[in-house]
């Protein structure tokens, strides 16, 4: 069952709200074989949060799995082990087990053995997964993703441009930006450059799909 928007909101006032950050997303998995999930939980998107238990599930077509995730040696990082049934588009809960934070990341396409890898995404779509699988869809609107802003101390970004430069040294190094009247500063999700290159084509509005 999701969450309400207006419980969250009402969570978030008193301080019970996370940001879920997985660290490898995968471009797509391989149907009856493992796929690892690792992730942090921090509270405000910044306190890593230690001895929860967090769970992840996964649905396609009316088939389900769960699992759950175990500490995984770093304060606050988890890793859950799924093995997704059938080939098709799975989508997957990621439940923090902190308050009730989670997040729905975007469809993972899965194949079976043996089938050709599906095509790499335009750095766009690649970006918009990892904008909700990294979690700034917890702290910002982005009006082209659902479900995004859930606590919003962030600025809205739709519509918005940066120049490539800034967002890059940005986003390798949050320090360097403004705090927000709230107190809120951007933490430092130790972003690979790949994973930089493709945010800031989805942020700076480049196209998703390939023509």
């Amino acid at each position: 069952m999701r969450i309400s928007r207006l419980l969250l909101l009402g969570l978030a006032a008193f301080g019970g709200w996370a940001a879920i950050t997985v660290q490898d997303l995968p471009a797509y998995a391989v149907a009856r074989q493992p796929v690892s999930l690792t992730f942090m939980v921090r509270q405000h998107g910044v306190t890593p949060l230690p001895r929860l238990e967090p769970r992840v599930e996964a649905e396609a077509g009316g088939v389900t799995t769960a699992a759950v995730a175990q500490p995984d040696g770093e304060t606050g990082r988890y890793t859950a082990r799924l093995v997704l049934a059938r080939a098709g588009d799975w989508t997957i809960t990621i439940h923090s087990g902190f308050m009730n934070s989670q997040v729905t990341l975007l469809p993972l396409t899965v194949i079976e053995p043996g089938a050709a890898p599906p095509p790499a995404p335009v750095a766009a779509a690649r970006g918009q997964a990892l904008f909700v699988a990294k979690g700034c869809v917890t702290c910002h609107l982005h009006r082209d993703v659902t479900g995004s802003g859930v606590v919003s101390v962030g600025p809205e970004l739709t519509g918005r441009t940066w120049p490539a430069e800034y967002l890059t040294r940005f986003l390798k190094d949050p320090s360097i930006g403004p705090q927000y009247g709230n107190g809120f500063r951007m933490p430092n999700l130790d972003l690979k450059d790949a994973e930089v290159a493709a945010l800031i084509a989805f942020l700076n509005g480049e196209p998703r799909a390939s023509r």
